[in-house]
């Protein structure tokens, strides 16, 4: 296990400039054409859901200035056909002072897909305020139900699976970039269904908690919103193997720019990435 010390404090953020509700859109970074199977990296497939994987983020705004902390865990269920994919995504330093943000994100896969079945959004974000969002899928009648708070329940009809737009960060991570593109995967966002583009930009060796290693550029090109508002693609690093490691997401907003650095990570299947911080 590799070790390494902590990375100290950032400056206080500027919340006048910031969007209150921009923490979270790392989280929103990727989302197959119909009834088409995915080109799926099996020995991805096997490490990332092996279950036990961990990963926490450092996210700051524009020049290095911390914002908040992004934590994502992969769960394989005892006794279970699915797996559950836990994030929350927590303020930190002064920030908290003046907004607040407790966001959680839960989604359930199952089968060699990784279809959802499931996916809740619970967002707590300034002073009381909290938004509760449940999406349940029914993926082989291309049915998604949606209720958002006390709001009346609605449903939508796709013409084929989906993924949503959390599950689908994972998804791109096994995708097999060795045959020929495009990349596509399917999403329910502003609901309705979405089919769209991941480019493998570059291939590069990159400075990381690791030191410098072979990575490559993955960027998924939205042709939709999300839950948050953002300007400009998603860029996403992977590990060059077959562990694909997000060490790094960037993401432009409408008031600069935000970046996850990868801080500590762990994964029975991939023992030679894991790396904790030490005071």
């Amino acid at each position: 296990m590799i070790q390494a010390k902590s990375a100290g404090s950032w400056s206080a953020v500027l919340l006048t400039q910031i969007m209150p509700l921009q923490l979270t859109i790392l989280l929103l970074v990727v989302v197959c054409p119909a009834h088409a199977t995915l080109p799926w990296n099996a020995a991805s497939v096997s490490n990332i859901f092996t279950g036990g994987e961990r990963l926490h983020y450092s996210i700051t705004w524009n020049r290095g200035v911390k914002i908040g902390d992004l934590y994502i865990q992969v769960i394989k269920e005892p006794d279970k056909t699915y797996h559950t994919i836990q994030a929350a995504v927590k303020d930190y330093g002064v920030f908290r002072l003046f907004y607040p943000v407790n966001d959680t994100f839960i989604t359930q896969v199952s089968g060699k897909d990784k279809l959802p079945l499931s996916y809740s959004v619970h967002q707590r974000e300034g002073r009381g305020k909290e938004t509760f969002r449940e999406y349940r899928y029914d993926q082989k009648n291309f049915k998604i139900t949606y209720k958002k708070n006390d709001q009346p329940e609605e449903e939508f009809h796709v013409s084929g699976p989906v993924y949503n737009e959390f599950a689908s960060f994972f998804i791109t991570r096994v995708l097999d970039f060795a045959g020929p593109p495009p990349y596509t995967i399917p999403t329910f966002a502003d609901k309705k269904r979405h089919e769209v583009e991941v480019k493998v930009v570059q291939r590069k060796k990159i400075d990381t908690i690791y030191g410098k290693v072979p990575a490559m550029q993955v960027t998924p090109l939205l042709p939709f919103k999300g839950l948050y508002e953002k300007q400009g693609d998603t860029v996403i690093w992977l590990t060059e193997d077959n562990c694909r490691v997000p060490v790094l997401i960037k993401s432009k907003i409408a008031v600069g720019a935000l970046r996850a650095d990868l801080l500590e990570y762990s994964n029975p299947a991939c023992p030679q990435y894991s790396f904790v911080q030490t005071e």
